[in-house]
């Protein structure tokens, strides 16, 4: 809003649109914030060649109490060959028994492992859990019940 455009308003509308635009201003600061720990603890997630080459971008979400929580594209809900053929598009509609799908199951276990290794490396961190990445399914077209 410009300064012209204030003068023009009465005292009530005026005060009233700098209240609003205060609010907006720190729901926006809000949002955006990031706890330092928890950018320091995602700053080694993408320092690490293992990690930050993944198909699937591991994250620390919050920190509390000693206990990181992580995003994850695995759910007990759900098959793991969909997640899979989202990561590694080759694997896509081959057997859960096949060669390649099996190498592909096990560099997500190892690269989850690696980043959850990674975090728990933090003396601030005692335990991880691990949280259900529902907005980067969903970017895939995959929802879930909210019980999962």
């Amino acid at each position: 809003m410009s300064k012209g455009m204030l003068q023009r308003l009465d005292r009530g509308t005026r005060i009233y649109a700098l209240l609003l635009l205060a609010l907006i201003l720190l729901w926006v600061g809000w949002a955006l914030y990031e706890d330092p720990q928890v950018a320091a603890l995602n700053r080694r997630l993408e320092a690490d060649p293992q990690v930050s080459a993944f198909p699937y971008r591991f994250r620390v979400l919050r920190l509390e109490n000693g206990v990181a929580t992580m995003s994850t594209p695995r759910s007990s809900a759900l098959p793991v060959s969909r997640v899979l053929g989202i990561l590694f598009p080759h694997v896509a509609g081959k057997a859960e028994d096949s060669d390649a799908f099996q190498a592909a199951q096990r560099q997500l276990a190892r690269v989850q492992t690696r980043a959850r290794d990674l975090v728990l490396e933090d003396p601030g961190v005692k335990s991880v859990r691990w949280e259900l990445d529902r907005g980067w399914l969903g970017s895939y077209g995959i929802q879930l019940s909210p019980a999962y």
